[in-house]
């Protein structure tokens, strides 16, 4: 498996060399110094990336100088982007609210054609509740689980704007109140419902839907045989609610048997933690603090594994996982070339 050398060098397309000056004002550039071009050329269907990429704690890892958060996230994607182990990004911000077409068309814009999005979607159809700015439910929420809000305010605008640069579309459900999980069939059901009716097509763009859960009472054979039904991936979600990465890697054999499907994961949080008492711990997010060797050889077994089988592999962490998604992926991205060796 080759080194990569430069930060610029493509497969078939020659090195560029480093500007002669300096950056313009305003301008963000990728850092020439990072560890990150040490990390080994992997297949281009296994993509690893980020949750977001605006981190101003990231100098020398992916930028070069210090940037304001607000400067990064306008300005640091296409940055991001030129880093060859930097292939996907998790757009996180269309969580909180859905956006538009020409947003999307924006970020598409800023990266290349190798590039995939994973897109989450927006709490207006995934949280089961009204939440206050404390993130406490209120009142149930009209709008979970509509498939036509769904498709109007996220799948539609999310595939006319980014294009064949669309990935997962992931349904993060949040956690969800004790009525609902003690009716777990009901909902699985409701489930079932709404996906089959998204769209399964948009001109000649085929979406992957992908479900997160937030309740490990749901991760059941049951669960597994709708999304097989349907066609939908099952994405592993690290988090501190769920299973560890090797329970939930046999949760998704249930789905698969013996043939892996696509490999959609989201290691978001070290487990024991909180994301506060993680954030806390972990910024300026330009180290990695408690790492998570098991985590590691896990996923990236079930990497190589996919890739092998001909699939396609979107694996994204968070700064919350290890303390530096960044350094995360370099040493993920070393164990998944060794799980490719002959």
């Amino acid at each position: 498996m080759s080194r990569q050398t430069s930060l610029f060098e493509r497969p078939g397309a020659p090195m560029r060399q480093k500007p002669a000056s300096g950056p313009a004002p305003g301008e963000v550039r990728p850092s020439w110094d990072s560890p990150l071009l040490q990390a080994p050329m992997l297949p281009t269907d296994i993509r690893l990336g980020t949750s977001s990429w605006f981190f101003p704690g990231w100098r020398g890892l992916v930028y070069e100088g210090v940037h304001p958060q607000t400067a990064l996230s306008k300005k640091g994607l296409a940055a991001y982007a030129q880093i060859p182990l930097l292939r996907t990004v998790s757009l996180d911000r269309t969580f909180y609210a859905p956006i538009t077409t020409v947003e999307y068309v924006r970020y598409a814009n800023q990266v290349p054609d190798h590039f995939s999005f994973v897109v989450k979607a927006p709490a207006l159809v995934c949280d089961a509740v009204m939440r206050d700015e404390e993130g406490r439910g209120k009142v149930p929420n009209p709008h979970f689980l509509d498939p036509a809000i769904a498709a109007r305010e996220f799948v539609v605008p999310c595939l006319e704007g980014l294009g064949a640069k669309a990935g997962p579309l992931v349904f993060q459900v949040s956690p969800l109140p004790r009525s609902l999980i003690e009716e777990a069939h009901t909902l699985i059901e409701r489930l079932s419902v709404f996906f089959s009716v998204l769209p399964r097509e948009l001109g000649k763009l085929k979406p992957l839907y992908a479900l997160e859960l937030r309740n490990a009472e749901l991760l059941t054979p049951r669960l597994m045989r709708m999304l097989r039904e349907q066609g939908v991936r099952y994405c592993i979600g690290l988090h501190d609610r769920m299973p560890e990465a090797e329970r939930q890697e046999t949760a998704l054999a249930a789905l698969d048997g013996e043939t892996p499907g696509d490999l959609v994961v989201r290691w978001n949080l070290h487990r024991g933690f909180l994301y506060q008492a993680a954030k806390q711990r972990y910024e300026p997010f330009d180290r990695l603090v408690d790492e998570d060797p098991e985590t590691r050889l896990t996923l990236a077994r079930m990497a190589a594994r996919a890739f092998k089988a001909g699939r396609k592999v979107w694996i994204t962490a968070n700064n919350k996982a290890e303390g530096s998604a960044p350094l995360s992926l370099v040493k993920l991205a070393e164990q998944i070339a060794n799980n490719l060796q002959p």
